[in-house]
């Protein structure tokens, strides 16, 4: 059976001229990448905390949770780093039921990529406008992460993927942490592996290009 073509989908950097970051939010966006990074290489003693609840489907209500945590964030930023987690895509083990934001922006309408694309990107850019608090997302599917690469401090690979090639390899090319789940067996090695592939260089397939990392 051959697909059926709903809508071209924007490439990233069109997406992102559609939906752009001030210059603002983008040094706001790099001081964070420092911050957590200065943690993840021991330059500083602080904890990266990574919370919120496991699906984000409806931004009046993760906006809300954000600006809580940014309140909370401002008591104990001499000690912690709050990155919230903002997962727009909702993983299905036998694929049926409601998939997150990229696929239905509004979860009583029928999916639609295009809208649920531009409604991710416009609700974590609103996130880092407002709060300052830069957020994680799940990279559920490789080839979308482009569409937020600018936005984002850090990625989660779930326990679904953490051992899909594809994703190691993606992973590997990433300029903010990526966290590896251990797979819903609960084998831990397959995390580790995940782990160490992603901290090598590769060379491989990406959206249409030969890319290498």
């Amino acid at each position: 059976m051959a697909f059926k073509i709903n809508h071209e989908l924007p490439s990233p950097d069109v997406l992102k001229e559609l939906v752009p970051l001030s210059e603002e939010a983008k040094e706001v966006k790099r001081a964070r990448d420092e911050e957590i990074k200065d943690v993840f290489t021991g330059k500083s003693d602080k904890f990266i905390v990574i919370v919120g609840p496991c699906s984000a489907d409806n931004p009046d209500t993760v906006l809300e949770y954000v600006h809580r945590l940014k309140d909370l964030n401002e008591k104990v930023n001499d000690k912690l780093v709050l990155i919230p987690r903002v997962y727009t895509n909702k993983p299905r083990t036998t694929g049926d039921g409601y998939k997150g934001m990229l696929h239905q922006p509004d979860p009583n309408e029928n999916p639609d990529l295009l809208a649920g694309i531009l409604a991710i990107r416009k609700m974590h850019l609103q996130i880092l406008e407002e709060t300052g608090l830069s957020a994680a997302d799940e990279m559920l599917y490789p080839s979308n992460r482009d569409y937020l690469d600018d936005l984002l401090s850090y990625e989660a690979v779930g326990a679904r993927s953490v051992e899909n090639q594809q994703h190691r390899l993606v992973a590997s090319g990433a300029d903010i942490p990526v966290g590896m789940k251990n797979p819903t067996s609960g084998d831990l090695s397959v995390m580790i592996n995940s782990a160490t592939a992603a901290q090598h260089p590769h060379n491989f397939i990406h959206r249409m290009y030969d890319v290498e990392y």
